[in-house]
């Protein structure tokens, strides 16, 4: 399939922003095969994503920055523009649960995600056996009460080196700190077993089942300090009745919660979500 770039923007709303991007890739026979558009009349905020083949521009991504710039900043927009030649680099980071990390190491495996994950990060030695099945380096590093500050200086010397666009938690199962989350924003990708706001923190399930839920979901949303309140991507839900138990709440959330996870990160790495505040616009 031929690579196409993705230009991604946010500013405030005013009359003209489509017709001069618009304008400027015509100028350059730019072809646009999807182009998204939604105004936010409460906060008077505007968002599009245009997908442009990359052979129909007689640029790279460096000269389309410098050629753009000037209507960026007439319109003060927030913008970034990426090639999908050149797939976002993932790593996942789990604990013991293994079946989100199945998950997206399959859908990896069989191409369905546009992406290189690059290595597994776990506090436990569980599932290394099946991500190095997959070729993939798996990194054990253990986290104590007493190790917090060592344990994740070296996850973070990990993410670095790997020069990751973006950390999937994929159960892992520790808070990480908040000069983590003020380094990684907007790149660290969170599945919680809840339908957050509902039933936060541990054991939501348990939770759940005390009240007599008759829904249970999950929620795919951007890390922050604090606690699983960042920007919601994804959210699903599954109908339970009063005969069943909390194990069978547990089995049923988790292909939620895979598939809630799954679609989350493909639409972080296909470009397709814009943050504001702590809401996000997520273009289909």
């Amino acid at each position: 399939m031929e690579h196409t770039y993705r230009l991604v923007i946010s500013c405030p709303d005013r009359v003209g922003i489509v017709a001069k991007v618009s304008n400027f890739l015509s100028t350059y026979n730019g072809w646009i095969t999807e182009a998204s558009h939604h105004s936010d009349t409460q906060t008077g905020w505007f968002f599009m994503r245009h997908e442009i083949k990359a052979s129909s521009i007689p640029f790279g991504l460096d000269q389309f920055r410098a050629a753009f710039e000037p209507i960026a900043r007439e319109f003060d927009m927030r913008w970034h523009v990426s090639d999908t030649a050149q797939p976002k680099r993932v790593v996942l980071m789990c604990s013991k649960e293994s079946h989100c990390v199945a998950d997206l190491l399959h859908r990896w495996h069989s191409h369905e995600l546009n992406a290189e994950v690059v290595a597994v990060v776990s506090n436990h030695d569980d599932l290394r056996r099946m991500v190095e099945w997959h070729d993939i380096p798996y990194h054990h590093v253990p986290v104590s009460k007493d190790n917090r500050e060592e344990a994740f200086s070296e996850v973070s010397n990990l993410i670095d080196s790997y020069q990751a666009d973006v950390v999937v938690l994929a159960r892992y199962m520790q808070i990480l700190p908040p000069e983590l989350c003020a380094k990684y924003e907007g790149k660290v990708i969170n599945i919680h077993h809840s339908f957050l706001p509902s039933f936060a923190g541990a054991r939501p399930y348990h939770q759940a089942y005390s009240r007599g839920v008759k829904l249970i979901g999950a929620t795919c949303h951007y890390v922050t300090q604090d606690l699983d309140e960042g920007p919601i991507i994804e959210q699903d839900v599954i109908r339970i009745n009063h005969s069943d138990s909390i194990e069978d709440m547990v089995r049923l959330g988790k292909d939620v919660e895979k598939n809630v996870l799954a679609r989350g990160l493909r639409a972080h790495i296909e470009d397709r979500v814009i943050t504001f505040e702590n809401k996000t616009v997520v273009f289909d």
